[in-house]
Protein backbone atom coordinates (compact mmCIF):
# COMPACT_ATOMS: atom_id res chain seq x y z
CA UNK A 1 0.00 0.00 0.00
CA UNK A 2 1.36 3.58 -0.77
CA UNK A 3 1.82 5.70 1.81
CA UNK A 4 0.40 9.28 1.56
CA UNK A 5 1.35 12.28 2.49
CA UNK A 6 1.11 12.96 6.05
CA UNK A 7 2.18 9.17 6.51
CA UNK A 8 5.07 10.15 5.04
CA UNK A 9 5.39 13.51 7.04
CA UNK A 10 4.62 11.49 10.07
CA UNK A 11 7.54 8.98 9.31
CA UNK A 12 10.07 11.54 9.18
CA UNK A 13 9.03 12.75 12.40
CA UNK A 14 9.30 9.61 14.24
CA UNK A 15 12.07 8.36 12.75
CA UNK A 16 13.60 11.92 14.13
CA UNK A 17 12.08 11.36 17.83
CA UNK A 18 13.97 8.01 17.31
CA UNK A 19 17.28 9.76 16.51
CA UNK A 20 16.60 11.87 19.59
CA UNK A 21 16.32 8.70 21.82
CA UNK A 22 19.23 7.79 20.54
CA UNK A 23 21.39 10.80 21.15
CA UNK A 24 19.71 10.47 24.31
CA UNK A 25 21.39 6.74 24.93
CA UNK A 26 25.12 8.33 23.91
CA UNK A 27 24.68 11.08 26.66
CA UNK A 28 23.77 7.93 29.14
CA UNK A 29 26.72 6.35 28.15
CA UNK A 30 28.96 8.97 28.52
CA UNK A 31 27.65 9.51 31.93
CA UNK A 32 27.87 6.32 32.96
CA UNK A 33 31.72 6.27 31.35
CA UNK A 34 32.50 9.51 33.43
CA UNK A 35 30.88 8.35 36.34
CA UNK A 36 28.21 11.30 36.46
CA UNK A 37 25.96 8.34 38.38
CA UNK A 38 24.83 7.67 41.45
CA UNK A 39 23.87 4.21 40.90
CA UNK A 40 25.90 2.81 38.09
CA UNK A 41 22.98 -0.10 37.96
CA UNK A 42 20.43 1.74 37.14
CA UNK A 43 22.49 3.90 35.28
CA UNK A 44 23.02 0.67 32.29
CA UNK A 45 19.57 -0.26 32.94
CA UNK A 46 18.09 3.12 31.74
CA UNK A 47 21.03 3.06 29.17
CA UNK A 48 19.72 -0.38 27.80
CA UNK A 49 16.22 0.46 27.67
CA UNK A 50 16.32 4.25 26.22
CA UNK A 51 18.65 1.58 23.45
CA UNK A 52 15.29 -0.70 23.28
CA UNK A 53 12.85 2.02 22.66
CA UNK A 54 15.18 4.06 20.11
CA UNK A 55 15.12 0.71 17.94
CA UNK A 56 11.44 0.25 17.99
CA UNK A 57 10.81 4.12 17.54
CA UNK A 58 13.31 3.74 14.02
CA UNK A 59 11.43 0.77 13.35
CA UNK A 60 8.01 2.52 13.77
CA UNK A 61 9.33 5.10 11.52
CA UNK A 62 10.45 2.52 8.80
CA UNK A 63 7.17 0.63 8.84
CA UNK A 64 5.26 4.18 8.59
CA UNK A 65 7.41 4.78 5.66
CA UNK A 66 6.13 1.61 3.95
CA UNK A 67 2.39 2.22 4.86
CA UNK A 68 2.39 -0.91 7.71
CA UNK A 69 -0.60 -0.36 9.98
CA UNK A 70 1.79 -1.52 12.89
CA UNK A 71 4.11 0.95 12.37
CA UNK A 72 1.30 3.67 12.72
CA UNK A 73 -0.29 1.76 16.08
CA UNK A 74 3.04 1.71 17.46
CA UNK A 75 3.43 5.37 16.48
CA UNK A 76 0.32 6.39 18.24
CA UNK A 77 1.23 4.84 21.11
CA UNK A 78 4.74 6.16 21.09
CA UNK A 79 3.00 9.68 21.14
CA UNK A 80 0.42 8.99 23.40
CA UNK A 81 3.56 7.83 25.91
CA UNK A 82 5.56 11.59 24.75
CA UNK A 83 1.87 13.35 26.08
CA UNK A 84 2.21 11.67 28.96
CA UNK A 85 5.84 12.62 30.37
CA UNK A 86 4.65 15.66 28.92
CA UNK A 87 1.85 16.40 31.48
CA UNK A 88 3.95 14.73 34.43
CA UNK A 89 6.53 17.43 33.38
CA UNK A 90 4.04 20.13 33.84
CA UNK A 91 2.95 19.12 37.24
CA UNK A 92 4.43 18.23 40.53
CA UNK A 93 7.24 19.60 42.62
CA UNK A 94 9.84 20.58 39.95
CA UNK A 95 7.05 21.19 37.50
CA UNK A 96 8.67 22.81 33.93
CA UNK A 97 5.07 23.81 31.67
CA UNK A 98 8.26 25.10 29.39
CA UNK A 99 9.71 21.91 29.07
CA UNK A 100 6.43 20.10 28.99
CA UNK A 101 5.03 22.15 25.94
CA UNK A 102 8.53 21.26 24.02
CA UNK A 103 7.13 17.51 24.19
CA UNK A 104 3.49 18.26 24.21
CA UNK A 105 3.24 20.54 20.91
CA UNK A 106 5.21 18.05 18.49
CA UNK A 107 3.77 14.71 19.77
CA UNK A 108 0.09 16.70 19.14
CA UNK A 109 1.64 17.07 15.65
CA UNK A 110 2.72 13.75 14.91
CA UNK A 111 -0.43 12.26 16.23
CA UNK A 112 -2.72 14.16 14.49
CA UNK A 113 -0.85 13.30 11.41
CA UNK A 114 -0.79 9.69 12.10
CA UNK A 115 -4.63 9.71 12.86
CA UNK A 116 -4.94 11.03 9.07
CA UNK A 117 -2.77 8.50 7.67
CA UNK A 118 -4.61 5.99 9.28
CA UNK A 119 -8.08 7.26 7.96
CA UNK A 120 -6.29 7.61 4.19
CA UNK A 121 -5.12 4.36 4.58
CA UNK A 122 -8.72 3.02 5.72
CA UNK A 123 -9.94 4.42 2.68
CA UNK A 124 -7.53 3.03 0.15
CA UNK A 125 -8.20 -0.22 1.25
CA UNK A 126 -11.99 0.58 0.88
CA UNK A 127 -10.91 1.66 -2.80
CA UNK A 128 -9.35 -1.63 -3.73
CA UNK A 129 -11.72 -3.59 -2.27
CA UNK A 130 -9.04 -5.13 0.13
CA UNK A 131 -9.69 -6.20 3.99
CA UNK A 132 -7.63 -3.56 4.88
CA UNK A 133 -4.31 -6.08 5.89
CA UNK A 134 -0.75 -4.72 4.52
CA UNK A 135 0.80 -6.47 1.57
CA UNK A 136 4.19 -7.20 1.10
CA UNK A 137 5.84 -4.94 -1.14
CA UNK A 138 5.33 -6.44 -5.32
CA UNK A 139 2.89 -8.61 -3.82
CA UNK A 140 0.54 -9.83 -7.05
CA UNK A 141 -2.94 -10.13 -5.93
CA UNK A 142 -4.79 -13.56 -6.79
Amino acid sequence: MRTNVSGRIAAVLVGLEGLGLAALTVREVVAIATGDTDSIESAIALAVLTLAGAAAVLAFAVAIWRGQSWGRSGGIVTQLLILAVALGAATGAFADPGGALLLAIPALVVLVLLVLAVRDAGRAARRQGGDGADEAPGAASR
